[in-house]
């Protein structure tokens, strides 16, 4: 079981982030025990003395974060751009084999028909030559890396 003295410092320490039962527990543990409530006095203190300080950053640091937050800007554009390109071809690529799908088995059917092929060997031929272009699409996007890496070839998500 933890201290009670350690809870409530660490308690204060937290500030204004506790929860309602958190909250109860701390003032009443402060009424109780002095040590704790000049604590909890001083810690007050300190931030109060820290947040009347001003902040101010130099100009260098400003043109550094505004740098970053700039190229930021554009690596995140450059994802939206890209994200774009994808969904479309994917939305492409969704409607044109929906509509050769028909007639691309009609073509392996009369090849098959045609060759004098059993059906199971013609169709599997339609499914392979359906699916080489997902393969060999694989193939190279592990060979050469996905759109989505960075320079250093990781995925940056």
């Amino acid at each position: 079981m933890r201290n009670p003295h350690d809870e409530a410092q660490e308690l204060t320490s937290l500030g204004e982030g506790l929860t309602d039962a958190q909250q109860v527990w701390l003032r009443a543990h402060l009424q109780e025990c002095e040590a704790c409530r000049d604590y909890a006095e001083e810690a007050t203190g300190v931030v109060r003395a820290l947040r009347s300080q001003p902040l101010a950053a130099d100009a260098r640091l400003v043109r550094a974060t505004q740098m970053r937050v700039r190229a930021r800007a554009g690596e995140l554009q450059q994802r939206r751009e890209r994200f774009v390109v994808v969904a479309l071809s994917c939305t492409l690529v969704a409607i044109l084999s929906a509509l050769t799908t028909a007639l691309v088995w009609r073509g392996f059917e009369w090849l098959g028909q045609w060759g004098q092929m059993p059906g199971p060997v013609w169709q599997a031929g339609f499914a392979l030559f359906w699916i080489a272009p997902t393969i060999a699409a694989s193939l190279l996007f592990l060979a050469h890396g996905t759109h989505l890496s960075g320079s250093n070839g990781a995925f940056r998500g």
